[in-house]
């Protein structure tokens, strides 16, 4: 069991955003005056439009169109900059560190209120922050130290009890996207937490679809879907006492493992310091796996799915989907026509071979 300090240490950017510095026990995060000529930050850059043939909000944020793209190394944003002069984080050095991101998708906190008649925009509240794993820039989540990377699920719990109990804030959603083939144009390992004003569709979906369990079978379906994999064993990829990692019978993705806890959770916070440590263990298993599969690292996304112990989300049992377009060494699976069109995703590989693959992974 690690000791961590969850009290961050804050400081401000030059345009007003906030960040704030997780430490390590024995670090004292040092940071310096940003000194970059940076506008103040507008909190109000972005809007929500409803698309009535879906019955979805999108999200419309042009300024994200400024952002930086695929920087050098010794020009990365997420790096220390000790000058103040040169970076998003003004610091020697870090262990873990937040901030609000500086060309957001969501920001503000006004709530989304009743869905306008006609094509009236509304402001884009919530939060969109940066998360950076490591002041390293070679490194991944995968080569994180344990104590590291319970730090990093630290500062995802802090934040989610914040955002959880912000105005407006309807879903809490922590994220990495890793790989130019997935659209990083960042190399810098981080991750990104979002504070949705509404629940977003899959999320929407996916409780819906627990509450007809709920009514038809009288139980969680979530954690019926657990059982049935654990039982069945042909997907399984790794378990513990405490997490079960496996390829979902219908995988969508090319590569897909999700990772449950064993015992029913909302979110990361109700979660216990034994669950936490074999979470940042589990999480990082499967990751050095996904890098082990071919000759270069595998590019992907991770997915935390939390939810509030609301009426709306009481159904919702935590959980990590994890997520890869590669579909072989050499070939990447594109969303083309099918997926991205009609949302009716075709797979390329047996989920059954996937999970046997990984599992030799180990």
């Amino acid at each position: 069991m690690f000791d961590i300090v969850t009290a961050p240490t804050r400081a401000k950017l030059a345009d007003g955003r906030e960040l704030l510095f997780f430490a390590l026990p024995g670090h004292q995060p040092a940071p310096v005056p940003d000194r970059r000529p940076l506008p103040q930050f507008d909190p109000h850059q972005s809007e929500l439009r409803f698309d009535r043939t879906t019955g979805q909000w999108v999200i419309v944020a042009a300024r994200r169109q400024d952002r930086t793209y695929k920087p050098p190394p010794d020009q990365c944003p997420l790096c220390p900059g000790p000058t103040g002069l040169t970076s998003e984080i003004p610091a020697r050095d870090y262990d873990v560190v937040v901030f609000e991101n500086r060309f957001p998708s969501l920001s503000g906190t006004s709530a989304v209120g009743e869905v306008p008649d006609g094509f009236v925009p509304v402001p884009a509240a919530g939060r969109c922050e940066v998360i950076c794993f490591s002041s390293n820039h070679d490194s991944s989540f995968a080569d994180l130290d344990p104590a590291q990377a319970r730090l990093v699920i630290e500062a995802w719990r802090h934040r989610t009890s914040f955002l959880m109990a912000a105005p407006g804030v309807e879903q809490v959603f922590c994220f990495e996207n890793r790989g130019e083939e997935i659209g990083v144009t960042l190399t810098h390992p981080h991750g990104q937490i979002y504070g949705y004003p509404f629940l977003t569709p899959r999320t929407a979906v996916m409780l819906g679809q627990a509450r007809e369990h709920r009514n038809r079978c009288g139980s969680n379906l979530f954690e019926d879907l657990l059982a049935r994999e654990v039982a069945d064993g042909s997907r399984i990829v790794a378990r513990s006492e405490l997490f079960t990692a496996f390829v979902p019978f219908a995988a969508r993705w090319p590569v897909e493992v999700h990772i449950y806890p064993n015992r029913f959770v909302h979110n990361l916070l109700e979660l216990d310091e034994a669950e936490l440590d074999d979470f940042g263990r589990m999480y990082r298993d499967v990751l050095g796996r996904f890098d082990r599969m071919y000759d270069a690292p595998l590019p992907y996304m991770s997915a935390l799915h939390q939810y509030a112990d609301t009426d709306t989300q009481r159904e919702g049992y935590f959980h990590v989907e994890l997520m890869s377009i590669r579909r072989s060494a050499v070939a990447l699976k594109y969303l083309a026509a099918s997926e991205s069109a009609m949302d009716a995703f075709i797979s390329d590989v047996m989920p059954e071979s996937v999970a046997a693959r990984l599992r030799e992974l180990a």
